[in-house]
């Protein structure tokens, strides 16, 4: 758990063995989540665990990314730029939602 018993948000690939584009997903997002600072985690949905961990997000092919809950990219290779862009956005979705539900006291 995070500061404020929040979970931190985790960067997640979800990859099969037999995936040929898994590996350079997995590199990506591995290098967008170091830079961001993000948690990062691999799911392999060749196991029981992590094809009901894909289900849940309605994810059924590799690689797929994503952020928390919210899923960024299904069955296709995204650039490394994209990547970070698109969590970016999101990141800041995040900031701007969170700063107007709990706003700094003065």
């Amino acid at each position: 758990m995070g500061e404020f018993g929040f979970k931190p948000l985790e960067l997640r690939v979800f990859t099969m063995p037999t995936c040929s584009n898994c590996p350079a997903a997995k590199q990506i997002a591995f290098e967008v989540a170091q830079k961001l600072g993000l948690a990062y985690r691999e799911v392999d949905m060749n196991t029981r665990e992590g094809l009901a961990e894909g289900l849940a997000h309605q994810i059924m092919s590799a690689p797929s990314i994503t952020l928390g809950d919210e899923v960024i990219v299904v069955g296709r290779l995204i650039s490394k730029e994209k990547l970070e862009e698109e969590v970016r956005k999101r990141l800041e979705k995040w900031r701007v939602r969170a700063s107007s539900e709990f706003p700094k006291e003065r």
